[in-house]
């Protein structure tokens, strides 16, 4: 039968006469089999045991401990029941009773209990106390060991596929020694349920040998009672093997080699104590009235061993290492300070109580949300955003979470535990923390999760701390585009258009621009928010201007108006774009205002009319965006930069364009004039 057949057919049956054993009376010679196959399997179980190299290796071990367990207390039931009915239990049971023990009941007993003492209360308990330490340990260290593996993913040094195996391995470290905590209990209720065993045995045996087969109280004793004590070390010998078994499972640390190679390996190091040793044992055989030749063998057999050991502190030779294998640096190299000094381009740092938000394990699934965004992010602004590099920060304050681009912290909020984000104005009757949404400022409050739906029902918008987090990360990463896109993206981003349209790369550059002045172009559109997807247009546009002039703010408005209807139909929505406007006047005097310098163009103006002119933009621009229409402020192509740059701070949201960009396939909807003269005049 093909092993698989065996799996799906074989075991599940094989479980099911187990069960089967405990009503069906079996026959002497096949209980003597199955006796001898439980006495073999616990050998082969131990084995197997200090084998391994970690218990992962021998994860089926607590299950396994499971039906063994009841394999042997089925047999213990089958046993029972030959003895008290026939008064024969087979020629193993029999054997233990006579030969084993010398036909003695009170050496038998003696045996039994001296059995029952050392799996119960040496073995077992301290086997079941490791486990659950183990278990313990393994469950808190969980989220941390997740986070070192989504933190080298994050990094690049690993890749996707070896990310999932060590997840698949952290977690099953975690149910294996959460299962083994479970497991260990089932051999200390099989010592106990031994000795209530043997006891029915050996009064069931005496009663039934008296009562009903008419026998003397030596002869049942003789008969039942060496079959109870037989019946008990062939079943305790097993039990004491399994015993044994699953403390060396749980007390195996995490090794290259099985049991008996790490033994002799940690015990070869030490020449000096096994010399000791031997001839302190050695000494003991020169005490007058001990035996000599025991302690003279043994002292001079660890003596002859420590001679042959390496001296301590001797060099070893090194195993020579495959070319082929990555090596990691020490922890004091000058390769590892140096991986330990890089800044990296977008951090995620969480408070210590936010850890159960990259927890996979608790439900968190903040890293997953992340990678999706990156994702997102790379449709919308045409850039591959630097993997985030997410860890723990002990220094933030309790809930805590803070966003870092190369190494300077650049946003932080909040993301209390059991708590959801509302936002919305009918706020004040929810109990929790009043707060601000962190990317727009709206009013909000952390409330508890258990409210979710109450606050759904009173018509606010209901956030969760992930969403709020990533909701946070992109919109950073929007208004910091500009500083991630790096000079190897821009190699990546013009070899990728190289390869679908060669010429246009081969006009661009290295001639008439260098990949530094490309660099600055894209950066200028990113500061902007264009998307800068559409490179081959892009650069086309680029490669044009350079023949002129390669200024890069000459650059960066080629290419805006290659774009143009893009960028428009970006702010559009449903076809419609809110638009404000200067007012005539206002604009012909700021066109007059115009001057050529180093820098680019500026506006000659005013510095109080400049200022007035940045607040009147803003304010207009923030009473159409609450009236639900996100606004574009339009003004003459020559004009546009130097207002982008005047309005930088009053007004950052709100896109400047030109007439140019806004094409003839949208519906334009003035929401607003700016004028200074109504300011002045006010």
């Amino acid at each position: 039968m093909k092993p698989s057949r065996i799996a799906q057919i074989g075991i599940p049956a094989a479980i099911v006469g187990v069960v089967i054993m405990m009503v069906v009376p079996l026959p002497t010679q096949l209980l003597d089999v199955l006796l001898a196959f439980n006495m073999g399997f616990s050998v082969l179980i131990l084995l197997v045991a200090m084998r391994v190299t970690k218990p992962l290796d021998f994860s089926i071990f607590p299950a396994l401990l499971l039906l063994a367990t009841l394999f042997r207390l089925a047999l213990n039931i089958a046993s029972t029941r030959l003895v008290l009915l026939q008064g024969d239990a087979g020629q193993v049971i029999e054997s233990f009773g006579h030969f084993v023990v010398g036909g003695s009941i009170v050496v038998g007993l003696v045996i039994f209990v001296i059995l029952m003492i050392i799996q119960f209360v040496v073995i077992t308990n301290g086997a079941g106390r490791v486990a659950e330490v183990a278990a313990r340990f393994t469950l808190d260290a969980l989220p941390g060991k997740q986070m070192a593996v989504d933190a080298d993913l994050n990094s690049g040094l690993i890749d996707e596929n070896e990310a999932r195996r060590r997840r698949k391995e952290v977690s099953a470290e975690a149910d294996f020694y959460g299962a083994m905590d479970g497991a260990s209990k089932f051999v200390k209720g099989d010592a106990i349920a031994s000795v209530i065993i043997t006891l029915i045995n050996l009064l069931g045996g005496f009663a039934i040998g008296m009562l009903q087969n008419g026998l003397s109280a030596g002869e049942s004793i003789q008969k039942y009672s060496l079959l109870s004590v037989g019946d008990g070390l062939v079943s305790q010998i097993p039990a004491l093997l399994l015993s044994v078994s699953t403390g060396l499972i749980v007390t195996r640390a995490t090794t290259e080699n099985d049991l008996g190679t790490d033994l002799l390996a940690q015990f070869g190091r030490h020449r000096q104590a096994v010399m000791i040793a031997g001839a302190a044992v050695l000494a003991l055989g020169l005490v007058p009235g001990l035996p000599k030749l025991p302690f003279i063998l043994i002292g001079a057999i660890l003596l002859a061993l420590a001679f042959r050991l390496p001296k301590e502190g001797a060099e070893v030779e090194p195993e020579e290492i495959p070319e082929d294998l990555p090596t990691t640096p020490q922890k004091d190299s000058p390769m590892a300070i140096a991986q330990d000094m890089r800044v990296e381009p977008l951090e995620l740092e969480l408070a210590y109580d936010l850890i159960d938000l990259v927890d996979s394990a608790a439900g968190g699934d903040l890293l997953d949300r992340v990678r999706a965004l990156r994702r997102k992010l790379a449709q919308e602004i045409g850039i591959v955003v630097p993997l985030v590099r997410t860890r723990d920060n002990l220094d933030l304050p309790p809930r805590h979470y803070a966003i870092r681009v190369h190494g300077v912290e650049v946003a932080r909020g909040q993301a209390p535990a059991g708590m959801v984000l509302a936002i919305g104005d009918d706020l004040d009757q929810l109990p929790g923390m009043v707060t601000q949404e962190p990317v727009f400022g709206l009013a909000a409050k952390w409330v508890p999760a258990e409210l979710r739906e109450h606050v759904a029902l009173a018509s606010s918008t209901v956030v969760d701390r992930s969403s709020v987090i990533t909701t946070h990360m992109a919109e950073v990463v929007r208004v910091h585009a500009a500083q991630l896109l790096s000079r190897e993206d821009v190699k990546m981003l013009v070899d990728m258009v190289r390869q679908s349209h060669p010429v246009v790369v081969d006009e661009l550059t290295p001639a008439p621009l260098s990949l530094g002045e490309v660099q600055r172009a894209l950066q200028g559109l990113l500061t902007e928010r264009v998307c800068i997807r559409d490179l081959v247009r892009i650069f086309e546009a680029m490669s044009m201007r350079a023949k002129v002039s390669t200024d890069p703010d000459g650059l960066v408005e080629s290419a805006r108006g290659a774009l143009g209807p893009a960028i428009a139909a970006s702010h559009a929505v449903d076809g419609r774009l809110s638009v404000i406007t200067f007012e005539p006047l206002l604009e012909q005097r700021l066109m007059e205002s115009l001057r050529p310098s180093e820098q680019g163009v500026f506006l000659a103006m005013d510095p109080l009319l400049a200022e007035r002119l940045a607040t009147e933009a803003g304010r207009v621009a923030a009473l159409a965006e609450a009236n639900g229409d996100p606004p574009v402020l339009v003004c003459a192509g020559p004009l546009r930069l130097p207002i982008r740059r005047l309005l930088e701070q009053a007004a950052p949201r709100t896109p400047v364009l030109s007439y140019a960009e806004l094409g003839g396939q949208l519906t334009l909807v003035t929401s607003g004039v700016v004028n200074v003269a109504e300011v002045t005049a006010a």
